[in-house]
């Protein structure tokens, strides 16, 4: 297929609301963009960027799922669940093994059922 060009774009995207969003310990030791002294506020700048994305993904016709965190389990780092799980056209979930402790406990069972329920998964 020389000379032909594929552009990918997504008009459905899940979202995670940030809850605690913040500097992780468990991650930074492997993770460039953690660095200690920006903690003071990150929370309330995430929330407001986040709010901020939905309204312009809406408005430009894109889907978007917001999934609402918890403050139990701690899981500073639940914005990015690109890194845990991807979805595939042929109706395939994949799940991602996490290295840190508490990134494992963003695989939480209601973004699970929501993927199962919002999306045709037929293969786990």
């Amino acid at each position: 297929m020389s000379g032909i060009s594929f552009r990918q774009t997504a008009n459905r995207v899940l979202m995670v609301r940030p809850c605690s969003f913040g500097f992780n310990a468990q991650t930074a030791t492997n993770n460039a963009f953690q660095r200690r002294g920006f903690e003071s506020g990150a929370q309330e700048a995430a929330l407001r960027e986040f709010d901020s994305f939905v309204v312009l993904l809406r408005s430009h016709g894109v889907v978007v799922d917001v999934i609402e965190d918890t403050p139990e389990p701690h899981t500073p780092d639940s914005i990015f669940p690109n890194n845990w799980f991807s979805t595939h056209s042929d109706g395939t979930l994949v799940l991602y093994p996490m290295c840190a402790p508490n990134r494992r406990l963003e695989r939480k069972q209601t973004v699970m059922d929501h993927l199962i329920a919002t999306f045709d998964i037929r293969n786990i």
